[in-house]
C-alpha cells in the first residue's frame, strides 16, 4: 500500500475509562480483554454499542486458547473404531478462529482494518441528497 494510512476517525461518544472484563468471561477470555481493552480505549474508537462484540471477540480467542490446550494434550486426531479421525476440537477451533478475524476486523484489531479510512456521518448540517439529481 503507498501513501499516508488514514488516521483513526474518534468518536465522541467513545468510552473513556477502563472496564474489567466481565465476569462470566472464561480466564482467557478475560485475558483477551485485559490486553485490547487499553488498547481500544486509547485509540478513543470503542463505544457501548461496541462491547457485545468485544465480548464476542473475547470469547472467541478464549476458545481459540482452550481448544489449543486440548489438542496439545489429546492430539489432532484419535483413532476410533472406523479409523483415524480428526479431533472435534479442531473444528471448534478453527471456527473460533475465524469468528475472532471476523470481529478484530470490526473492532480494528488488524492490520488492515486499521489501514482502511473509517466512515463517519458528515455533521456539517448540509441536508443535500447525495443521491439527488439537479
Amino acid at each position: 500500500m503507498r501513501g499516508t494510512k488514514p488516521t483513526m476517525q474518534v468518536d465522541r461518544d467513545a468510552i473513556k475509562t477502563n472496564r474489567p472484563p466481565p465476569k462470566w468471561l472464561s480466564a482467557d477470555a478475560k485475558a483477551e480483554w485485559k490486553r485490547v481493552f487499553p488498547i481500544l480505549l486509547d485509540r478513543r474508537i470503542l463505544t457501548v454499542a461496541d462491547l457485545g462484540s468485544l465480548e464476542n471477540y473475547c470469547v472467541a480467542i478464549g476458545t481459540v486458547r482452550a481448544m489449543e490446550r486440548t489438542l496439545q494434550t489429546e492430539g489432532h486426531v484419535y483413532t476410533s473404531e472406523t479409523g483415524i479421525k480428526r479431533h472435534p476440537a479442531t473444528a471448534i477451533q478453527a471456527d473460533n478462529m475465524n469468528r475472532a478475524r471476523l470481529l478484530a476486523a470490526e473492532l480494528g484489531l488488524t492490520p488492515v482494518s486499521r489501514s482502511r479510512p473509517a466512515v463517519r456521518e458528515d455533521n456539517s448540517g448540509d441536508d443535500d441528497d447525495p443521491l439527488a439529481v439537479s
